[in-house]
């Protein structure tokens, strides 16, 4: 078994805590991108900070295992300008 198998997924404690206190789904803002996603959070609606503002991401099935920072993109799309007189 390698080391990766033996240990175990890393979470903010307070994060389950909120999650399992919570009987409704409402929105949890979490700045730990590097929490992985556990079963337990399926359902709930998250607003993960990418540096400057919270993106709103709600956790289905396929999402379990995968962490918080990979659905919130920190790099800002680029938008190139058409020269004037193309269309």
């Amino acid at each position: 078994m390698s080391r990766s198998q033996k240990k175990i997924p890393f979470f903010q404690k307070n994060l389950l805590k909120k999650t399992l206190n919570k009987k409704d789904y409402r929105t949890i803002k979490l700045w730990s991108r590097s929490s992985t996603i556990l079963s337990e959070f399926v359902g709930y609606t998250f607003d993960i900070h990418n540096g400057k503002s919270f993106v709103s991401i709600q956790v289905i099935e396929e999402m379990i295992g995968h962490k918080f920072g990979e659905f919130a993109s920190t790099r800002k799309q680029v938008k190139h300008k058409l020269k004037k007189g193309k269309k």
